[in-house]
């Protein structure tokens, strides 16, 4: 377009310029032919075309110069136009992106409301971390905490493009800094940041490299549960963005794994006595009878053993009930200590009485383990009123085939041979 006004403005001068020539010219070769007095006047009309001239060409630099302003004006727009429409762009594929992770966020929490156990939990929220952050060769670590001793301890994993072994079980100098900060961590590169010795961090990790990462605390009130962490080997491979993204993902976690939590331990004081931490009677029964059925298709041997201890109501009697609540502990702590086997069920049957599942035991067996932890339960010294005192227990044994196939049956007998073992003079242990 420029171009084309310019073309017709010199083709405007160049005519004009080219007619008052053609006269000129004319008219100064009908003066030399014919009237040669006309020199003068040509000289002077040869003087106006010089002047003429120049006014043209300074009207046509001016001309010239006003086009290329608005050249570059109309440029400079261009330019303009070009930055915000990227701009734009960018800021339509930022709200694309964010809109995708709001969905996938929505979907996070959809999926962590179904999970109910502390490993489907673990599972969901390490699967959508790695799909969301963990792309390109990236790193993703959930670190747990421990509740008695506080430390971390890595959950799940998934490596990135190098594979190397993740040495720091417990975590790093970065997942310290968390842990003591409580805030989230976003490192652009390990080497430039000020806050973290890098040679302490490459000596830690020996044979993985850690070139930037970020990391976010999972903080339920004032309880640090653990931490979710995505490192990368590439210098300034995470954003802002990502980091709020882990921070969101973080807080969802964070309720999630405590939901976990206090669904097992609402399974656990469903299944469990609160004084002892043993299962309750109903939970022994259900146990009883799959073992039971088990052992007859194997053709093996089932034995229960049922405890109660000698003159229980004394203790309360003479020392209060607080007590008689540590002599059951104490109790549950030696059998829990004896009978920690793989299939053993331990259960505070009623009262003062406990009832121990021994599956693949035989009824000789069961005897002999039944005397075993009658001598060390007398043998305990238990403390009751800053005072030393001896406890002892009756223990009746039963053995599925040997004397019942039958749950209540085999139950009936080992409670028999308990009274039994009471009405001999207690301190002891008879088998039905």
């Amino acid at each position: 377009m420029i171009k084309k006004w310019k073309q017709r403005l010199f083709n405007s001068y160049f005519l004009a310029s080219l007619l008052f020539f053609s006269c000129l010219f004319v008219f100064f070769f009908y003066a030399f032919k014919f009237q040669t007095y006309l020199f003068p006047i040509l000289a002077l009309a040869y003087f106006v075309l010089a002047v003429f001239l120049y006014i043209l060409l300074m009207n046509y630099r001016r001309r010239e110069t006003i086009i290329f302003l608005q050249s570059q004006d109309y440029a400079e727009r261009i330019n303009l136009i070009n930055n915000n429409l990227k701009n734009e762009i960018l800021a339509i594929d930022s709200l694309h992106q964010q809109i995708l992770n709001y969905n996938s966020l929505k979907c996070i929490t959809e999926r962590f409301s179904r999970c109910l156990s502390l490993d489907e939990t673990v599972h969901a929220i390490f699967k959508e971390t790695s799909n969301l952050l963990g792309q390109g060769g990236r790193t993703c670590i959930l670190y747990l905490s421990e509740a008695q001793q506080g430390e971390l301890s890595i959950v799940a994993t998934k490596k990135g493009q190098e594979h190397k072994v993740i040495k720091a079980k417990k975590g790093d100098i970065f997942d310290s800094w968390v842990m003591k900060k409580l805030q989230t961590l976003i490192v652009e590169d390990t080497k430039k940041d000020f806050r973290f010795d890098f040679e302490k961090a490459s000596s830690l990790e020996e044979v993985r490299k850690i070139r930037s990462l970020i990391s976010s605390p999972l903080i339920i009130g004032r309880r640090v549960l653990g931490i979710l962490r995505v490192d990368s080997y590439l210098e300034n491979s995470f954003t802002l963005e990502d980091l709020r993204l882990l921070t969101t993902i973080s807080d969802i976690s964070a309720m999630a794994i405590e939901n976990a939590y206090l669904y097992e331990r609402a399974e656990e004081l469903a299944l469990k006595d609160g004084l002892t931490g043993l299962y309750l009677r109903r939970y022994m029964l259900e146990r009883l009878s799959e073992e039971i059925s088990r052992h007859l298709r194997k053709k093996t041997s089932v034995s229960i053993l049922i405890f109660d201890i000698d003159y229980f109501k004394v203790y309360n009697d003479k020392f209060g009930h607080v007590a008689g609540d540590i002599v059951l502990k104490t109790i549950a702590k030696l059998l829990r200590e004896n009978f920690s086997g793989a299939g053993n069920v331990i259960s505070r049957f009623g009262g003062e009485e406990f009832a121990v599942i021994l599956p693949n035991c035989t009824k000789e067996n069961a005897f002999s383990l039944a005397d075993k932890i009658r001598k060390k339960i007398k043998e305990e010294v238990i403390f009751l009123r800053k005072k030393a005192t001896y406890v002892a227990v009756s223990v009746g044994v039963a053995s599925c085939p040997n004397d019942s196939w039958l749950k209540d049956e085999l139950i009936l007998k080992a409670d028999s041979a308990l009274y039994q073992a009471k009405q001999s003079g207690r301190d002891r242990v008879c088998t039905a």
